[in-house]
């Protein structure tokens, strides 16, 4: 009996998992956002602003809402067990064929809690 309740438990957290959706992004272009990895097109620098403005929306969800709304992100930070960081970078980074780079590049930082989810939002040219 108590295996039956451990499967159907993980069963319905499994469930509640894969029923992530993107969330509301505001007026960000998500097309450019995706298409413009490790920043090197400059299309993610255009919706700066907005994405300022609406930052603080995305504490609480989850990692699969994260990915299916701004893409794969263009790096990840294992910290310790109980937090990642997703990294988008804004400005072109390092990963950037043809670029010199002088400055560590401006991203957007999602920390990721044990639960996997967005415990906080920061835009830096800071590594964590």
């Amino acid at each position: 009996m108590k295996i039956y309740v451990w499967v159907l438990m993980f069963s319905f957290l499994a469930w509640l998992n894969s029923c992530s959706s993107a969330v509301d992004a505001g007026k960000i272009n998500l097309k450019n956002w995706k298409s413009d990895r490790y920043g090197c097109r400059g299309l993610r620098i255009q919706d700066l602003e907005e994405f300022r403005s609406i930052k603080n929306q995305f504490l609480g969800i989850n990692n699969q809402a994260l990915i299916k709304t701004f893409g794969r992100p263009d790096r990840v930070e294992l910290v310790d067990k109980s937090q990642s960081f997703f990294f988008y970078f804004i400005e072109p980074s390092s990963d950037c064929t043809g670029v010199m780079q002088k400055k560590e590049p401006l991203r957007v930082l999602f920390r990721m809690n044990a639960l996997s989810n967005v415990s906080e939002v920061t835009i830096t040219d800071q590594n964590p």
